[in-house]
């Protein structure tokens, strides 16, 4: 891979939709999901309804990077070698001491091996790596207190119980039957969970196509809640942005397996023919699918033997891990939190300031974009000039920023949601989307 990247050499722009595209009212989402999945625990496996109750001090539980031991109960956060860096036992912090006894002194987690080099889901452990899951870990946590108020042993049991009402809530036919609690919460009231996208964003989409671009939207949501997604935050013309559209990608699969094993299929009023297709032959919106046939349709549209694509998303194990190893395209993380962590902005960004919505218009926060590979630190070395079509659309804010060196420490299974080898190292030049207002 090349130092740098341009979105003007790129032929194919790919996105995520759920915290990428789409911007959620995270207090009010992560609310709703941690009601949905309790209240299914409540009414239908009998536990307790004081999970129910909240407090905002019990959110400061919640943050990316969890792992939750099945075996155990136990909630840990690793160090990028599997070191244990800090553990709770549900929602109580261990001692160091505690910490000692029950992983040695070297505090090695048995299962890094497997969560470090395996993308299948694990009956041993689940990690928490994106804004769907974060409830969950909480949820987790509180049930684990629950059953040792209980004096109930905690084995991997009552995951069971947590898988039950995860499905309950998001599986296919959920959106349509208004079973659970999530979807029809987000069907009465789209705009208390989902943030409309700026037109400098729409204009930004619409001008990489007028430019000649292919534009891909992949995303693991189902078809109809990534209809209404997007009627909320694009607009009723949202297909006419995108040239092929993937839902139930079943990421990280859709890069990871072969053809055969997860084939395209089509939809007939949102509903998967049972027929999958035996290659991919032309634009359209499709379901499932896989990375080799979506390849081939690339070349075929762009014309290039080896198209380059740059894929934006929000999910080291979704997106970033398995775009850039399976597919080898380039990959911007949305990372959400690091206007928080007060990550300075590029000179581009500053020079461009202008071009973006006026001040007072602005949100009061903003996705920042970064490309694949372990946190760390901004480059030192120069960003080349910005180059068409980058710097003529007005809704983009550059920053320079590293390319992930993945150390897959941070990243394995899903359960349903509603919707490893070292990269080359590059700092790209890369746009910052600017997304709609919000009180």
């Amino acid at each position: 891979m090349s130092e740098y990247f341009s979105l003007s050499d790129c032929d194919v722009i790919g996105f995520d939709l759920d915290h990428t595209l789409c911007r959620y009212h995270l207090k009010e989402t992560s609310r709703l999901i941690y009601e949905s999945f309790t209240r299914y625990l409540v009414e239908h496996k009998d536990y307790d309804k004081d999970l129910l109750t909240l407090t905002p001090a019990t959110w400061d539980f919640c943050f990316k990077g969890l792992v939750v031991d099945l075996e155990d109960g136990n909630l840990v956060k690793l160090a990028e070698d599997g070191t244990v860096l800090r553990a709770t036992h549900g929602t109580n912090n261990l001692r160091t001491e505690e910490i000692i006894k029950q992983y040695g002194p070297k505090r090695e987690w048995k299962h890094f091996n497997s969560l470090n080099t395996t993308f299948t889901r694990s009956t041993k452990y689940y990690f928490y790596d994106n804004y769907f899951d974060l409830p969950g870990a909480l949820l987790c946590g509180r049930v684990v207190d629950m059953l040792r108020k209980r004096g109930n042993e905690v084995n991997s049991d009552f995951w069971k119980d947590m898988v039950a009402a995860i499905d309950h809530n998001y599986n296919t036919s959920a959106f349509k039957e208004d079973a659970g609690w999530y979807f029809p919460s987000v069907k009465r009231d789209p705009g208390r969970y989902l943030q409309p996208c700026s037109e400098s964003v729409k204009t930004w989409l619409r001008s990489m196509k007028s430019a000649g671009k292919v534009l891909l939207l992949i995303t693991s949501s189902h078809s109809d809640y990534c209809r209404l997604i997007c009627d909320q935050i694009l607009g009723k013309d949202w297909e006419e942005l995108f040239d092929i559209i993937i839902t139930n990608a079943l990421k990280p699969g859709f890069f990871s397996l072969v053809p055969q094993q997860r084939p395209f299929r089509t939809l007939v009023n949102d509903v998967e023919e049972s027929e999958g297709l035996p290659s991919l032959d032309k634009p359209g919106w499709y379901s499932q699918g896989n990375w080799p046939h979506l390849h081939q349709l690339l070349k075929t549209m762009t014309g290039n033997p080896e198209p380059k694509v740059v894929y934006f998303g929000d999910s080291m194990r979704s997106d970033m891990f398995p775009a850039s190893t399976f597919g080898k395209w380039e990959t911007v993380m949305i990372v959400e939190e690091m206007e928080g962590e007060g990550v300075p902005k590029s000179d581009a960004a500053e020079t461009n300031e202008a071009q973006v919505e006026p001040q007072e218009k602005k949100g009061k926060s903003e996705i920042s974009l970064w490309t694949t590979s372990s946190p760390g630190f901004l480059p030192t070395n120069p960003a080349p000039p910005a180059t068409t079509p980058d710097l003529q659309i007005p809704c983009l804010r550059y920053a320079r920023v590293s390319r992930l060196k993945e150390s897959f420490a941070e990243s394995p299974p899903h359960p349903p949601q509603p919707n490893g080898e070292e990269c080359a190292s590059i700092s790209p030049v890369v746009p910052h989307l600017n997304h709609a207002n919000h009180p």
